[in-house]
């Protein structure tokens, strides 16, 4: 069982609220979304392991058991070229769950016309191995978002 944490604080919203039809629809996988505080923050790790990828707008967490998790910082904001987003890790790099890896603004991403809301992914994840899944209502950096057995 892997616990995936909010890496965010904010309210959830579930993946169809995402103003995007590939996350809205689960293509990329399985999750939820979280529509940020609008304020400066870290975005967090959202279990422990290795930074696969990292970009200054998204990042994927892999965990030791090869599972891994999908922080999409926003819908659109690869547009901003990192502008406005700073890299606290790099690729490759180990974290723990709750560590931060990327600080940001989703107030300036809204002024910028893009939506904040952040998709938060179980990557290759089979139907129904999600559980304890926060449907809706606030939620704090480094709280339990689901359960992946």
């Amino acid at each position: 069982m892997t616990t995936v944490l909010a890496p965010v604080a904010g309210h959830v919203v579930g993946l169809a609220a995402v103003p995007d039809p590939v996350f809205a629809g689960g293509l990329v996988g399985p999750g939820t979304a979280i529509d940020p505080a609008r304020e400066a923050a870290e975005a967090l790790a959202p279990i422990g392991g290795r930074v696969l990828k990292l970009h200054p707008h998204a990042y994927v967490i892999a965990g030791e058991d090869g599972r891994a998790v999908l922080v999409h910082l926003g819908i659109d904001t690869v547009l901003l070229k990192g502008e406005g987003f700073r890299l606290l890790t790099g690729e490759g790099e180990r974290v723990r769950a709750g560590e931060p890896v990327v600080a940001w603004d989703p107030a300036a991403v809204a002024a910028g016309g893009m939506s904040p809301v952040c998709p938060v992914v179980a990557l290759d994840a089979l139907p129904g191995t999600l559980t304890a899944i926060l449907a809706a209502g606030p939620v704090r950096a480094g709280e339990e978002l689901f359960r992946w057995r």
